[in-house]
């Protein structure tokens, strides 16, 4: 079902990702090491027990990555409402399928998008998140 709205966006774009993690330096290092996404800034929340680490992808779109004390866990599976996923735009698929693999990522069989045609599939960060690589057009 697609609608057509004459209402003009007042968004332009995605600034930020906030994603809470249950052990900070092993999600640090998947975000930062695994991914390869960019390091802008680290700071430790005395007042609140908490890491903030602001991590940067190529087109200046950010992971806010927070740890705290004991957070609660999400559930995803079965779906739950809520963010559903995070996904990534990568230029092939299958050379980024390797390289993860090669740094110990396990990805889901690729499937076809049958609205569009691309290709995408799933992974998981530390903390089960769903990860989804979309190939671009």
């Amino acid at each position: 079902m697609t609608s057509k709205s004459n209402a003009v966006s007042l968004l332009t774009s995605i600034h930020h990702v906030a994603i809470i993690c249950s052990n900070y330096q092993r999600s640090r290092a998947f975000y930062s090491e695994t991914l390869g996404l960019s390091i802008v800034r680290e700071v430790y929340r005395e007042a609140r027990q908490s890491w903030k680490c602001d991590l940067a992808l190529s087109d200046g779109v950010q992971i806010e990555l927070f740890s705290f004390p004991e957070p609660p866990p999400r559930p995803s599976r079965p779906e739950a409402q809520g963010l559903r996923h995070l996904a990534f735009v990568v230029d092939d698929i299958d050379a980024s399928i390797a390289t993860l693999l090669q740094r110990g990522v396990t990805c889901e069989p690729v499937r076809l998008d049958e609205y569009t045609g691309r290709r995408f599939t799933f992974f998981a960060d530390p903390d089960d998140l769903p990860i989804e690589l979309y190939e671009a057009g």
